[in-house]
């Protein structure tokens, strides 16, 4: 038996996008929460809180990009072709998000709000044209010839802008949980006055991209809700409301680590709730890993380089992380 590798290459992108999702999603919620916080010194803290790792965290977009290029290329011509605007969107809200980050600091006091409101305004714009994204790649892609045959505003949808804003609302969480881990006193009261209505409104997001997926595509109704695959997959939406129980519940009693792990279990629940109703297309609605793959060889070689970085990235990740462990103050940042 031969080894698989578009699945082994599927299952690397797979993890990219995850750790991108989790990890630059929390200091976009960050940005995301910067209008709710008015004082300066908070404001600083927020930051401080991901200073040392944000732009690590952006090296798992490169590699997933890289390597949907490199192992797949008729999905990347065709999901490229289709959402060159909203990625573009995206790009420049990341770089609008990561030249406040840097030039914030040393602003003077009357130009500082500009910076901030560049912080807010790029951390928004990159999470909702994520979200319009990963609306359109569900919705699917009209292919004819191996290559892309809709139009450049096909992504512009009821359905792909509530995507959008149901992204934002979930980086929103993740930052909030992230901050009630990091921050103490009444920055840290406050994130936990916020986490309660954020998590109620991303369970109301969750169950109504629940219920329009499978109304808007027969085919990912058919997989959910047909015997034996509905009594396979029923314990996806199970563990969501019992996750979503515990979080407010870890809320309602101030816990500090709780929280943020909980939300981690809730995005990973919702991506996996996507890859059953998608898998094992990469170019939906009917592409699938193996009709998108790049020649044998080139996986191959790829896959050998690959699998050499990837433990440096993780140990490096590891380390900045672990060396940056505890709470950030007003006073001293880190002890």
């Amino acid at each position: 038996m031969g080894i698989d590798l578009p699945l082994i290459w599927a299952v690397i992108i797979i993890f990219g996008i995850m750790m991108y999702v989790v990890m630059d999603g929390f200091d976009l919620g960050i940005g995301i929460l910067f209008p709710f916080i008015k004082g300066k010194a908070d404001r600083d803290v927020m930051m401080n809180t991901v200073a040392p790792v944000w732009d690590g965290n952006e090296t798992w977009l490169v590699l997933g990009g890289a390597a949907l290029f490199g192992a797949f290329p008729l999905a990347y011509s065709v999901v490229l072709s289709a959402l060159y605007l909203p990625l573009i969107f995206m790009l420049i809200g990341l770089i609008f998000r990561g030249v406040a980050f840097e030039f914030r600091f040393k602003a003077k006091d009357d130009k500082r709000h500009l910076w901030d409101k560049a912080f807010i305004g790029g951390s928004i714009a990159a999470t909702f044209f994520q979200g319009v994204a990963l609306g359109a790649f569900i919705d699917g892609f009209p292919v004819v010839n191996r290559q892309f045959a809709g139009g450049s505003l096909d992504w512009f949808t009821p359905f792909t802008m509530f995507c959008g804003a149901a992204l934002v609302v979930a980086y929103a969480l993740l930052g909030c949980t992230w901050l009630i881990m990091k921050t103490e006193g009444k920055l840290q009261e406050q994130m936990h006055d916020l986490a309660r209505p954020l998590a109620f409104v991303v369970l109301a997001v969750i169950g109504i991209v629940s219920i329009w997926t499978p109304l808007a595509h027969a085919d990912i109704a058919s997989r959910w809700f047909t015997l034996p695959n509905l009594f396979w997959f029923l314990p996806v939406p199970i563990l969501v409301l019992v996750t979503m129980y515990g979080l407010i519940r870890a809320v309602a009693r101030n816990a500090h680590y709780t929280p943020f792990l909980l939300t981690l279990v809730l995005i990973f629940l919702g991506y996996s709730g996507l890859g059953i109703s998608l898998w094992p297309n990469i170019v939906p609605p009917s592409i699938s890993i193996w009709d998108a793959a790049a020649p044998p060889q080139s996986q191959g070689f790829m896959l050998v380089g690959t699998l050499f970085i990837i433990p440096f990235i993780l140990g490096y990740t590891f380390w900045s992380y672990y060396v940056f462990r505890g709470k950030v103050t007003h006073e001293d940042g880190y002890h």
